[in-house]
């Protein structure tokens, strides 16, 4: 132990930061589940989480940042989503934006690409 270095074991480690990398976005999350594990099915089976271990992770807060940032609900199904969406937030107040605020999403919104895979997977 010299050099004071220590190697701690996480035996009940449910969250984690983990990076959106396309956005440039990185969050605390929760894991849900392990998926895949290259070494062993065990363990996938016993939840065991090692380096390149595929988890699922939850989306919520990925959602309220992109949501936030380009101001588009991405749990909404293209534009007829939109539209609903819209229809049903005209009931709900939405809080206020300035001016300059609008005009800055509207822009980031034009900019805006995302690629369909992953628009799925926050779909569903």
């Amino acid at each position: 132990c010299r050099g004071g270095n220590m190697k701690d074991r996480g035996l009940r480690v449910d969250a984690g930061n983990f990076a959106w990398g396309s956005e440039n976005c990185t969050k605390k999350v929760r894991i849900l589940d392990v998926v895949y594990n290259s070494t062993s099915n065990e363990l996938v089976r016993t939840k065991t989480l090692t380096k390149n271990t595929i988890v699922q992770i939850d989306a919520q807060p990925y959602l309220q940042w992109y949501s936030k940032k380009y101001g588009v609900d991405l749990r909404k199904k293209g534009k007829k989503g939109a539209a609903a969406a819209a229809a049903k937030d005209a009931e709900v107040p939405e809080e206020k934006k300035s001016r300059h605020v609008i005009f800055k999403l509207k822009a980031r919104e034009a900019k805006q690409k995302m690629d369909p895979a992953v628009e799925e997977q926050f779909q569903s």
